[in-house]
């Protein structure tokens, strides 16, 4: 079995491939680690990689991977079996993975590889100090006391069958108040006191950092996670090779070894591409050289402008992206929005309900706009443009309405009498009238498009949200930084740009 495997990398890296493997991961510390490592791994076998880092949730990662724009991301049995398949908790790991290998083949043409070694189960902590003074050692006596505690949830769970609902529904557990938080924000908010139960991951490296105990699941309600590399159908009949490679690394990592690795990257903020290379160089998958290139032994934390002044490549790399995507949601929002204000001021009659149409757009949360699209058009650029340019077009469309049609009545009343047709007072007396009032609209549109941009990350799109994605799942705030400091100086960059442009469309005295 080893020999065939190794046999059929070999003729898969015989020739170069004709696509890269597209490697996802979800926004929190493991995934993005697990992912790189899958990452190195198939580099190391001759195989090119394109990342996509920090997809949303479950359910975004998964469509990504069913719809064709992903090859394959770190998954959990036990999330298969609730949260994708809906089913009921089985018994043990073997019959958890037995089930959701078939069902995935059967329905998604989707393959669990072999599993890496590890399980990864849900773990919900308190501080020390509040498991002493309510005596709770399990999730029974969680619920016992439950209505006088807040709880920091993630998103993900508090939406989920294997989370938040599952619970309530099998310990009768019930909060005083539940605040979503993001995976990194809700330690933070645990220590300090801002919530007194969180969510975590059995593995997480923060559990220790922060002296947490994790309370016992006493009824037995979460099912086994084992953690498993899952890939499209498709990857195995293109690449083959490329999933030989990946069960390379089945059964390599134990719990143990996980928390280690993990603790490295979340607590001590090694980056996340050196804690992969060294776990596959001391698992014996990549050679000792690659190694070399960089000392495995963990250095102190940089400060703030170091840190930005060793990322400067990649932040100018993702800046440009960034602008990239701003501005060609923008020119797009421009050949439909002006256009559209322009005919609705002919057709006043239902010019109010067109733009409170258009208006409900802006009431849609970015992330859900994103989430919307990938059915449609996959994750990557596409779908991000598509959803910027719906967010961009109501400030330009009310604004052009409402420009046109107060421009001066005097102005146009003269320029009537004179005997000028409607093209012509629209051309010129109207528009230019209309011009500042026009651009203010532009520049809402251009400001919300930087900001929203930043959540393009979360379906591969890019840009600056990257790294601010990256450093709140790996609760390192220089990463946010860079990130959110170049999309702060772009937003009044372009603010600025467009409010030159404004004046100089103002009509003089």
């Amino acid at each position: 079995m080893i020999a065939a495997i190794a046999l059929a990398a070999l003729l898969q890296t015989g020739a170069a491939p004709a696509r890269p493997v597209v490697v996802a991961s979800k926004p929190f510390g493991e995934s993005y680690l697990l992912a790189e490592m899958f990452s190195q791994l198939l580099e190391a076998r001759g195989f090119r990689v394109d990342r996509r880092p920090g997809l949303g949730a479950t359910d975004i990662a998964f469509r990504a991977l069913r719809g064709g724009a992903i090859d394959v991301y770190p998954e959990y049995t036990g999330t298969g079996l609730l949260a994708i398949l809906g089913e009921q908790p089985l018994g043990t790991a073997a019959a958890v993975y037995q089930r959701v290998s078939r069902e995935f083949r059967t329905r998604f043409n989707v393959r669990w590889l072999p599993p890496l070694g590890f399980e990864n189960s849900y773990a919900i902590a308190v501080r020390r100090a509040t498991a002493d003074s309510l005596h709770l050692a399990t999730l029974s006596d969680l619920a016992r006391v439950g209505q006088s505690l807040r709880a920091g949830l993630t998103p993900d769970f508090i939406g989920r069958a294997d989370g938040l609902p599952g619970l309530q529904r099998a310990y009768g557990l019930a909060f005083r108040e539940v605040r979503t938080l993001v995976p990194a924000v809700k330690y933070q908010g645990l220590a300090t006191g801002q919530v007194d139960v969180i969510d975590g991951y059995s593995t997480d490296g923060l559990i220790a950092r922060y002296d947490l105990v994790v309370l016992r699941d006493d009824r037995h309600f979460f099912p086994p996670y084992e953690a498993a590399a899952l890939a499209a159908g498709r990857l195995a009949t293109e690449l083959p090779g490329a999933v030989a490679a990946l069960t390379e690394l089945s059964g390599r990592l134990d719990e143990a070894r996980m928390r280690a690795l993990n603790k490295r990257v979340e607590v001590d903020g090694t980056a996340v591409r050196v804690v992969a290379r060294d776990a596959l160089t001391s698992l014996g998958l990549v050679g000792a050289g690659i190694a070399a290139a960089s000392p495995s032994a963990d250095v102190p934390r940089q400060g703030l402008m170091s840190y930005l002044n060793g990322e400067r490549d990649a932040i100018a790399r993702l800046t440009a992206r960034h602008i990239e995507l701003v501005a060609l949601s923008l020119l797009a929002a421009l050949l439909i929005a002006l256009p559209l204000g322009l005919l609705l001021e002919r057709q006043a009659r239902h010019a109010e309900g067109v733009i409170r149409a258009v208006g409900v757009l802006q009431t849609l949360p970015g992330i859900a706009l994103l989430a919307f699209m990938i059915p449609l058009l996959g994750i990557g650029v596409v779908p991000a443009l598509v959803a910027l340019v719906l967010y961009s077009l109501y400030p330009i469309v009310r604004n052009t309405y409402t420009g046109v049609r107060d421009a001066d009545p005097a102005a146009v009343a003269a320029a009537r009498a004179l005997g000028m047709t409607d093209a012509q007072i629209l051309g010129h007396v109207r528009l230019p009238l209309a011009a500042p009032v026009i651009m203010a609209g532009i520049r809402t549109a251009a400001v919300i498009d930087v900001g929203t941009a930043t959540l393009a990350a979360f379906i591969g799109a890019g840009g600056l949200g990257e790294p601010i994605v990256a450093g709140l799942a790996l609760s390192d705030t220089r990463m946010i930084l860079s990130g959110a400091i170049p999309a702060a100086l772009l937003a009044i960059g372009v603010d600025a740009g467009l409010g030159v442009v404004e004046r100089w469309t103002r009509p003089g005295p």
